[in-house]
């Protein structure tokens, strides 16, 4: 009997201040949880998922505790005392879309 077992690689919380991004931060958050870790990737990342007041965007934070190869469409490295932090805001992108580019971010091959 084969079963998949899949390897928790990235932790994810959230801070909405609305309902407007509630049931796609859900689905994102059941998604993201579910990713394997990239060979080669002993150490995880978090995720952050959140508002802010008087920004209608979705802002998304992934911190590695190793500095990362760029992915397109993402600012940074800043650098704090949790790791390397890379950030973006989506607008009106689909859900699938949003997970994707959260996914390129969270496997980002190492420096």
């Amino acid at each position: 009997m084969m079963r998949k077992v899949t390897t928790q690689y990235a932790d994810v919380q959230h801070a909405l201040l609305t309902d407007a991004w509630l049931d796609d931060v859900r689905a994102l958050e059941t998604a993201i949880r579910e990713f394997g870790a990239p060979p080669g990737h002993e150490n995880g990342c978090h995720v952050s998922i959140f508002e802010m007041a008087g920004d209608p965007h979705l802002h998304v934070n992934v911190t590695h505790t190793h500095q990362t190869k760029p992915v397109r469409g993402w600012a940074g490295p800043g650098v704090s005392a949790a790791g390397f932090i890379h950030n973006r805001t989506f607008a009106s992108a689909s859900t699938d879309s949003i997970l994707h580019a959260i996914r390129a971010m969270v496997l980002a091959p190492r420096v």
